[in-house]
């Protein structure tokens, strides 16, 4: 069915229904219920096909929005998919995760004239299914082979972004990872009421159907060493994201029960992949409170609400309109019972040896720093107690000593030091991309560095081929 576009004053915003709050508390099925296909092209036929496309300019990997809208609403879905994906290696993972309320929604015209805006993950998620099911997304294959190969540290959304823009360009391509499955962040880290791993794995086939090959169970500079991979390549990507979580830097911080984000989340990640982990921190009976409030903090007390905790709060020291994480997480989390505590931080973990409670103070949002948002400033006399058995920290993440292991230059908070037009270290030959040169980000990011990272790389290997010719 032809759609015309422009209809959103005769069709209403329509976000992707969800499934019931009590019934998903109790297992980790994604949330969002897929978009038919009638439903897919008229939500997509309210774009406005702004001459400027903001939703385009707020997306970190420039994904043309507005054409693959106006062709799923003409009911052209395998050019639709084309064109999602020739900007968007991912795009049945960006549509589920990408926080779209401040990217490429946020921007939206339609948003900002009090429309709603159209809801552009949810169509791209649609598209790329049909896609799929359809048989449309095939390995990606190049059209000559290159004498070459490149070798990449780490299997993250960086390293598999930049494998395949790589493979497509002819290269052979290893991917060496420490973890058993690829996917980094994408299979360990997030939760599976967001993504379904079977999606990621599913990408992942496509991908080793195209000759890309994955190293498993391999750690660069522990099994392998450094200089050892490096030989073994004529160019080397490191995309190792960061991984090592803020401490909770507080009295008390040392106490059992007292746990880092990270290892709790992959420990219920790996009971979804089918691994038994007798022992495993697990929420189930237990007060929680978690301290944070980016996507992480969502993460860890809806995973604590779906492993039965007898209730589960989050203590955020800035307000709901501060908060980093995205503000639909938020509502979900609410929706599924998770109470939140603005405006407060913590000063103390009580208790010995295990821990009690969280002693906390409130807090007002002072002046506004060099980053533009308001400082949290402690109100004095303000003190109050929440009890707790389950103390999880969701601080952010900072890199593992990866810069100056692998003898790189360092650049700041530990990360790696990259030219910034080609992504190269300062080792000739040696590239990274992703949070470990730009920090605790976003996927969709980290995709748009890899890519970044693959074109200097092939423009690398072919100025050496040409160089040798000569």
């Amino acid at each position: 069915m032809t759609r015309t576009m422009l209809q959103f004053t005769a069709v209403a915003q329509r976000m992707p229904d969800k499934r019931d709050p009590v019934a998903r508390r109790h297992d980790f099925t994604e949330v969002a219920l897929p978009l038919s296909a009638p439903r897919t092209g008229d939500q997509a036929s309210r774009c406005e096909q702004c001459g400027v496309p903001f939703c385009q300019v707020a997306c970190p990997v420039a994904n043309t929005i507005p054409d693959w809208l106006m062709l799923a609403a003409a009911g052209r879905m395998e050019e639709a998919y084309a064109a999602a994906a020739a900007t968007n290696p991912l795009p049945e993972i960006c549509g589920r995760i990408c926080p779209q309320d401040r990217l490429c929604e946020g921007a939206c015209v339609l948003e900002q004239s009090g429309h709603g805006a159209v809801t552009i993950g949810a169509v791209e998620r649609a598209i790329t299914e049909h896609a799929f099911a359809a048989g449309w997304v095939t390995p990606p294959s190049p059209r000559v082979e290159r004498p070459g190969s490149v070798g990449i540290v780490g299997r993250g959304p960086a390293g598999l972004a930049a494998a395949e823009a790589l493979r497509r360009q002819g290269w052979s391509v290893t991917v060496a990872d420490r973890a058993d499955r690829a996917g980094g962040l994408l299979t360990y880290g997030i939760p599976g009421f967001k993504l379904d791993k079977a999606v990621v794995e599913r990408r992942i086939a496509l991908y080793a159907a195209a000759g890309i090959r994955f190293e498993t169970g391999v750690e660069i500079g522990g099994d392998l060493s450094f200089a050892e991979f490096r030989a073994r390549h004529d160019a080397v990507l490191i995309a190792t994201g960061v991984y090592r979580g803020r401490p909770l830097d507080v009295p008390g911080c040392d106490l059992r029960g007292v746990e880092a984000a990270l290892p709790y989340l992959i420990a219920q990640n790996r009971r979804d992949l089918g691994e038994a982990l007798p022992g495993a921190l697990d929420a189930k009976g237990k007060t929680v409170v978690v301290i944070g409030g980016g996507d992480t903090a969502m993460d860890c007390v809806r995973t604590a609400i779906r492993q039965g905790a007898r209730s589960v709060t989050c203590l955020y020291r800035r307000d709901r309109a501060n908060m980093p994480g995205s503000a639909r997480e938020v509502a979900h989390a609410e929706e599924e019972g998770v109470a939140f505590e603005w405006m407060a931080a913590p000063e103390a973990i009580l208790g010995g040896p295990t821990v009690t409670g969280v002693r906390a103070h409130r807090m007002h949002l002072g002046i506004a720093d060099g980053s533009g948002r308001r400082t949290p400033a402690r109100i004095d006399g303000s003190a109050f107690t929440l009890p707790a058995d389950l103390v999880i920290a969701a601080l952010g993440f900072e890199p593992e000593d990866v810069a100056s292991r692998f003898g790189l230059a360092v650049g700041r908070r530990g990360t790696i030091a990259v030219d910034p037009r080609t992504q190269a270290t300062s080792i000739e030959g040696v590239f990274a991309a992703g949070d470990i040169v730009r920090g605790a980000s976003l996927v969709v990011w980290a995709i748009k560095d890899g890519r970044d990272a693959a074109a200097s790389i092939d423009a690398y290997l072919r100025a050496k081929i040409a160089q040798a010719a000569e």
